[in-house]
């Protein structure tokens, strides 16, 4: 069983007036990593937090980065004191699904789902956006003796469905839209699913897999960002199955893209779409993965050219928050939650003793919240429905306290534990002369969380538009 803590980001509220002003924006880079200057195609490796200082970026015309994904799946945080001028490639893109191997997502992105063996089903897409794996056929007869294909991740947009006999064999159902338009809490794209191996004896054929998310860049210059070459945050694709009788694998959503800076110009390629389905023979297809999000905060943008999906725009806010209060997964059934959980399949976080029995108790720690609170703990396993249960509120004080829960966890496949909070907010508080009512926690596996604060009509607003406000 794997488990993944979960952090909050919560910035302070205040009365703040209705105008929006520029300033000079900081990328907060300390410099310490030097300038980068890549000479050919190069991965680089990313320190625990994700956060790269330099001094100025250039990447020229026909140089590939990538990035190698750090224990914690952070995001990939690209700051510079100086100019970034990106010629050539830059990309955090998902895998492609191969075979009954899942796709991995980008730097902070998801993992799609497994393909299924025979005659069983394949793995969720992982992340908030997962797709659903396919169905087996009810139908003996040769002719609709199919595995349906598994749905493809969403993120910005919903991914489709896959395909599949509307009777017989329903496609998966495709993993739906979650963050927003601000790209707060910073978080990459969800895998696909994997397709269902085949139920039909004779027919040992594996369902594909499903694509990885696109991962997520946020590049942040006190200069210039200058685009001529290429940024990309695609959804990796749906595999194909091995045979005309498995279900074929859903792709990956595409992931995120943040440019923030003084000045952001270049016609270059930005990019966050999903990955196509798998699709052989006269097997049902996956479903395509949704499109991610690109944000430009910027106190001028010259650029002209069309970004995909479209981008959004506001002046630029602030990086990162200080001081987050925190929200963790201690233990679970009595077994200790390492600092650092990986919180992915295939690497065991939290190996429970195999005379452990349903429900284990899961133990919630918190610092800076508000006692009372109700923490939402979600087991997802490998395979099959997610469980989801709510705990008693937090108890204890403001700044330290706790909760538990009991959870039935599968018997049969490793799971991965996520945990979010929403609470309401207690004194009068506005943005724009509207009252903000609640705010919601949303985790990612692998990184740290950053809250969105709801209005009374329900318009979400971001800690970056509040920390803007406070430089009125």
């Amino acid at each position: 069983m794997r488990h993944k803590a979960a952090s909050l980001m919560i910035a302070a509220l205040m009365l703040l007036g209705s105008h929006a002003m520029s300033w000079a924006f900081s990328s907060g880079s300390t410099g310490a990593d030097g300038a980068f200057n890549p000479a050919s195609s190069i991965e680089v490796v990313l320190p625990a937090d994700g956060k790269l200082n330099y001094t100025t970026v250039n990447i020229p015309t026909g140089v590939t980065v990538t990035f190698k994904r750090n224990d914690a799946n952070t995001p990939v945080y690209m700051l510079a004191t100086g100019d970034v001028t990106i010629a050539g490639t830059l990309s955090v893109n998902g895998t492609d699904g191969s075979g009954a191997v899942s796709g991995k997502g980008g730097p902070g992105g998801f993992d799609g789902g497994l393909g299924g063996a025979f005659n069983v089903l394949g793995g969720k897409g992982l992340g908030p956006g997962g797709g659903n794996t396919g169905n087996f056929s009810t139908n003996p007869t040769p002719s609709y003796a199919y595995s349906s294909g598994g749905g493809g991740g969403g993120y910005g947009f919903a991914g489709t469905n896959g395909g599949g006999h509307s009777t017989y064999a329903p496609g998966g159902i495709a993993g739906g839209t979650y963050g927003n338009s601000r790209v707060l809490p910073v978080m990459g794209g969800s895998g696909g699913a994997g397709g269902p191996g085949s139920p039909v004896t004779g027919f040992v054929h594996t369902g594909g897999a499903g694509g990885g998310g696109g991962g997520v860049v946020v590049i942040a210059s006190s200069g210039t960002i200058t685009v001529t070459g290429s940024i990309t945050a695609n959804g990796g694709r749906g595999a194909n199955s091995s045979g005309t009788h498995g279900g074929q694998g859903g792709g990956g959503s595409g992931g995120a893209i943040k440019l923030m800076s003084d000045r952001i110009t270049g016609e270059g390629a930005i990019t966050a779409t999903g990955g196509t389905g798998g699709s052989s023979g006269s097997s049902y297809v996956g479903g395509t993965g949704g499109n991610g999000r690109i944000r430009f905060e910027a106190n001028t943008v010259t650029r002209t050219a069309a970004t995909n999906p479209s981008s959004t725009w506001s002046y630029p806010g602030t990086v990162f928050l200080t001081n987050p209060p925190t929200l963790s997964i201690t233990s679970v059934g009595g077994v200790n939650v390492p600092s650092n959980p990986s919180g992915k399949f295939g690497t065991v976080d939290v190996p429970l003793p195999s005379s452990t029995t349903n429900p284990v108790t899961v133990n919630i720690s918190a610092a800076n919240i508000p006692v009372g609170t109700q923490v939402t703990i979600t087991s997802v396993p490998e395979y099959g429905a997610a469980t989801t249960v709510v705990s008693a509120g937090l108890s204890g004080t403001n700044e330290s306290s706790t909760s538990t829960v009991s959870l039935t966890l599968s018997t049969s496949y490793q799971c991965i534990l996520t945990a979010q909070a929403t609470f309401t907010i207690q004194t009068a508080m506005y943005f724009n002369n509207e009252q903000i009512e609640k705010v919601r926690v949303a985790t990612a596996m692998g990184r740290g969380s950053e809250v969105t604060y709801i209005t009374a009509s329900g318009r979400e607003i971001s800690p970056a538009e509040l920390m803007a406000k406070m430089g009125n």
